[in-house]
């Protein structure tokens, strides 16, 4: 089954990287590309596109970095409190079974 899930995923890949190819192919026109303040150098279409898309991604994941660091530190917190309240548990049944006659 493992293999079954290696080979979809090589496919799903090799399918992605051909369109990948077939779109940085089909776009090799240069534009300039103005930003309001600026205007940065004449590149292909598809350079401009990819790179939007990776700009797009790290700043996705910086977003979310603080999110993940919140949720990472609760998670932390909510681990140690449930281990204190595991060994407070497991004290009151020791001293629950020495109360016993």
């Amino acid at each position: 089954m493992r293999w079954l899930k290696g080979l979809i995923l090589a496919v799903i890949l090799l399918v992605v990287l051909l369109v990948g190819i077939l779109f940085a192919v089909n776009n090799q026109q240069a534009l300039p590309l103005n930003l309001i303040w600026f205007e940065l150098p004449a590149a292909s279409l598809s350079v401009w596109l990819l790179a939007s898309l990776v700009v797009g991604v790290l700043l996705g994941m910086l977003a979310m970095g603080g999110v993940y660091l919140r949720l990472r530190t609760l998670l932390t917190r909510a681990q140690r409190h449930n281990q204190q309240q595991r060994k407070e548990l497991d004290q009151l049944r020791v001293q629950e079974m020495k109360e016993l006659p």
